[in-house]
């Protein structure tokens, strides 16, 4: 018996390519009939649906495959055969489908309800989730249509295992597509995540959490974590990813802020520990910038993940692991993500089983361009639920008409100061980060996670001191307003020249006081505009 494919797809691309196989192998083509119009225009053999359902497209091109018999040639078993010819039904073995693009839709530029209703699909999900429940080979995306081919030609299209994965991901797109749709007509009363898993984990962020993995949204962000690529190393574990995506929205920050504020991205190096930075630096000498990350806190890096927008050479991979550390005992890194490798530093930063990771993503050279900010929507879960929020899109503008200036900063401190609001605003809040004033900045000291602003203030400088760096003449960051002057009194009395924080306690003014008596320059926005609170 010949086998029958039913091929209905929005966007022609590729189709007449697939029938042409299809039909070379001995299919018998069925198709809607503006696929039908491609596939003959081709000089393909290939029947209308609409002769099959014994009519064209009804109630202006809305009903086309709802019909009865298309269900039930994808729908029937073997027991089912006889009654199929008696009916003279096809038994059809393959569909091919494609949506209304409603998604493109919904995004356009004057849509209304009314358009996005006319480019909702029904025929399509519906034919898709018929295919799938009759254990068909179902294509739901134009990427797996030449996997499809090729099962055919090694004989193994029937594999059971096969069948259930292509029967899954037609549930899966289908399931997208209706989210989308109801998430559009709901007004945001209804949502939800449907990912795609495509890396999977040893286990969670404890041993004892299993089935961990991360899934992809299938975005076209560049940026987005499936798309660095593991050069050298094992694969990730779940909190190698989780301190990627954080050192990732420090490194997208700092790169959007020096676009902003000094109109160039200079080369960075960001290290990050448990998620909090600790270690960062801007500099034009892409080793100065690898030396100055290390020096933030040697300690704290070992086992840490890196994050830098230029390529890793031989010789920033050197300093990397090498430079500051006793002879004969190198710096442990667990992952280090750059746009490219040499070969040269791939040798040097590999450790035993593949213990350092080394991740590629050319899109982190063009940094600061556009799309360098994430502006998906956030998503977190809690019992019984998840909570959803904008995502973190404000990015310090020196020049902004809300900020307030008590004393001027110079260049120095401008520099310093964007440096420590891109690592304060992506630690654990309570926050306030030290940055050295003169020369390149780099961070020197990172208060993090603390209940109140005087303790993060007391532990920035304890681990300034700690690391054995200087704190006078440096700048700070305060993710939010000092509520009363003790915070700010304990970075006077550290030597610090400028801080940048946020406005709204009800002692603004003796804060104020505190570090103009001081001398200290002082940059103020209002809590509402700019307050950096993360990790919460």
């Amino acid at each position: 018996m010949e086998k029958v494919a039913l091929l209905s797809v929005y966007s022609k691309e590729g189709i007449v390519e697939f029938a042409r196989e299809l039909v070379s192998r001995g299919w018998q083509l069925l198709a809607s009939s503006g696929t039908t119009k491609a596939i003959a225009g081709a000089g393909l053999p290939v029947r209308d649906v609409a002769e099959l359902v014994g009519g064209g497209p009804i109630l202006g091109h809305r009903v086309v495959t709802l019909s009865r018999e298309v269900h039930a040639g994808l729908l029937s078993r073997d027991i089912d055969i006889a009654e199929l010819e008696a009916l003279g039904i096809p038994h059809i073995d393959l569909a091919c489908i494609d949506f209304y693009p409603l998604g493109m839709e919904m995004t356009r530029p004057g849509s209304t309800l009314e358009s996005v209703t006319e480019q909702t699909d029904i025929g399509g999900p519906t034919l898709l989730r018929s295919a799938a429940k009759g254990r068909r080979l179902v294509i739901g995306d134009p990427a797996d249509r030449a996997m499809v081919l090729q099962w055919l030609r090694d004989g193994t299209a029937n594999d059971p295992a096969k069948l259930r994965w292509l029967a899954a991901k037609a549930e899966f797109i289908v399931a997208r597509y209706a989210l989308l749709s109801a998430s559009y007509l709901g007004e945001g009363e209804f949502a939800g995540l449907i990912g795609r898993r495509v890396h999977s984990c040893l286990y969670g962020e404890n041993p004892y959490q299993g089935n961990a993995a991360l899934y992809s949204l299938d975005t076209n962000d560049p940026l987005a974590l499936e798309r660095f690529e593991l050069v050298e190393g094992e694969k990730p574990s779940y909190n190698n990813w989780v301190d990627l995506h954080r050192v990732l929205a420090v490194g997208a920050h700092l790169a959007a802020a020096q676009q902003l504020n000094l109109t160039t991205v200079q080369p960075f190096v960001i290290g990050v520990k448990h998620g909090n930075p600790c270690g960062a630096t801007a500099s034009q000498s892409e080793v100065l910038a690898v030396d100055l990350m290390v020096q933030g806190s040697r300690q704290a890096i070992m086992g840490g993940t890196v994050l830098t927008n230029r390529p890793v050479n031989d010789r920033s991979a050197h300093h990397l692991v090498w430079v500051g550390r006793p002879a004969g005992e190198r710096r442990l890194i667990d992952v280090i993500a750059a746009p490219t490798f040499t070969d040269g530093a791939r040798e040097i930063l590999r450790r035993k089983h593949g213990k350092c990771r080394m991740l590629g993503n050319p899109a982190l050279e063009h940094l600061g361009g556009p799309g360098t900010i994430d502006t998906a929507p956030l998503a977190r879960p809690v019992r019984g639920g998840f909570l959803s929020q904008d995502n973190y899109t404000f990015v310090l503008d020196l020049r902004h008409p809300e900020l307030r200036w008590y004393g001027t900063p110079t260049d120095d401190d401008r520099n310093g100061l964007i440096l420590a609001w891109a690592v304060g605003a992506f630690s654990n809040s309570n926050t306030v980060t030290v940055v050295s004033g003169k020369g390149p900045s780099y961070l020197i000291g990172n208060g993090v996670g603390q209940q109140d602003r005087v303790t993060a203030a007391k532990l920035a400088i304890q681990r300034v001191r700690e690391a054995g760096h200087d704190s006078k003449g440096a700048v700070a960051y305060s993710d939010s307003f000092f509520p009363f002057p003790d915070g700010a009194q304990v970075l006077v009395d550290a030597g610090i020249r400028a801080v940048l924080t946020s406005s709204g306690s009800v002692n603004d003014a003796a804060v104020i006081k505190t570090f103009q008596d001081a001398g200290v320059v002082l940059g103020m926005f209002p809590d509402k505009l700019g307050r950096g609170f993360y990790g919460h």
